[in-house]
């Protein structure tokens, strides 16, 4: 597999830079998504179903009655402009793919050609579905990212389980990160409003004053996780965005607040949105109105202590000499969370970071990856599944 995987990694990365070259936004993603479909519908063997959940693409590789597995990559794109100088940076102005789902998804059509290479010469029984899933940064109007149309469209019925990669600047070529149980946050918005008299700025005594009481709503907000949480338990509340005010001199008659709760526990996450939406109340008792709506997002992330251990004998099997790292990915948000629900699953990351020192996160313009770790994902996901429908298949 791993000989393999290194035979078609030129190829894998001639994806990956058509990808990172023309990003799309979620929602968007239409080129992304025909460009996944036309490869997919030259492999022998794949059945390729497009526009799902919108411009996703779900390609399906099977035999007939058996165990399920279906493999994810998510193809969209953020609202940055890309700092890098390559001859295939991104040509969109301000749309960059700075989490990694353009090596997300050549990685998955790396595996889809490992895998139909690798069953076609033995007897199994089973079917390996391949989604490319649009919409993983945003949500729309409704509150729905693209996994959860993806399973409101029926993808995951019947799927036994679920296996997703994530890019991993922290990480070196060579290594890969998992953790058991709770690994990345719930995510959830709240959108609050502060509404005073407003008035002249030479004379505030004779109005209320909404960016006065902004103020001790936000050390409130700032408090929460310290004193009304366990610092055992991982929470965070970050005010993203503020608006009040139009000139230097006059005081804004209302003020505009909104940020993220994350949290790795539900009850957790439901006691941070009582605190959040009490801490603007303080307004009221300030001589204002304070007002405060809590958007649901993603639940945290959940990774299945089996499908780990099957996993890590995965790479093991591949790459004897592969370090890995056990520890929680930290407080972002991944709606394959929704996936993880639905079927057992778990997701990984994969050491990408570049050797020559600079730190290059994910979310930031200059965000990149060294491509030595694409053929290793591509074997990786492709052996799991492999060894997923043989072994579940003759139980």
């Amino acid at each position: 597999m791993v000989t393999h995987a290194e035979a078609i990694a030129d190829s894998i990365s001639v994806w990956r830079r058509q990808f990172h070259q023309f990003p799309e936004l979620s929602f968007q993603e239409k080129k992304t998504g025909e460009y996944v479909a036309t490869i997919l519908n030259n492999i022998p063997g794949i059945e390729v179903q497009t526009e799902v959940a919108g411009h996703g693409v779900v390609g399906r590789f099977s035999t007939g009655e058996g165990p399920t597995i279906a493999l994810r990559a998510d193809i969209d794109a953020l609202p940055i402009q890309e700092e890098n100088e390559h001859a295939y940076a991104s040509s969109n102005t301000g749309v960059m793919h700075a989490c990694g789902h353009d090596a997300h998804t050549a990685i998955l059509l790396g595996a889809v050609h490992l895998i139909t290479d690798e069953l076609r010469k033995g007897e199994w029984s089973g079917t390996i579905l391949f989604m490319f899933q649009p919409a993983e940064e945003e949500i729309d109007d409704s509150g729905r990212s693209g996994a959860v149309y993806m399973i409101e469209e029926g993808v995951l019925e019947n799927v036994d389980a679920v296996l997703a990669l994530h890019m991993c600047p922290w990480l070196p070529v060579g290594e890969i990160q998992v953790n058991d149980g709770p690994s990345m946050a719930s995510v959830d918005v709240f959108k609050g409003t502060i509404e005073g008299t407003g008035g002249h700025g030479a004379y505030p005594h004779f109005g209320t004053d909404p960016i006065w009481m902004m103020s001790k709503v936000l050390d409130t907000l700032y408090g929460i996780v310290n004193r009304r949480i366990s610092a055992l338990d991982p929470a965070v509340i970050s005010v993203g965005k503020i608006e009040a005010g139009h000139a230097s001199n006059i005081i804004p008659n209302k003020v505009t607040i909104e940020g993220t709760i994350r949290a790795y526990k539900e009850q957790t996450r439901d006691t941070l949105h009582k605190h959040v939406r009490d801490a603007f109340t303080l307004a009221d008792q300030l001589g204002g109105k304070g007002e405060c709506r809590v958007i649901r997002g993603e639940p945290a992330l959940y990774n299945d202590p089996d499908m780990n251990k099957r996993l890590i004998q995965t790479v093991h099997s591949l790459y004897p000499e592969m370090k890995i790292n056990h520890a929680p990915f930290g407080m972002g948000g991944e709606d394959f969370a929704y996936m993880t629900k639905k079927a057992a699953g778990t997701m990984f990351f994969l050491g990408c970071a570049l050797p020559d020192g600079l730190v290059r996160d994910l979310h930031t313009p200059n965000f990149d990856i060294n491509e030595d770790c694409l053929a290793i994902g591509a074997a990786i996901l492709a052996e799991f599944a492999i060894q997923y429908v043989q072994k579940e298949g003759i139980r």
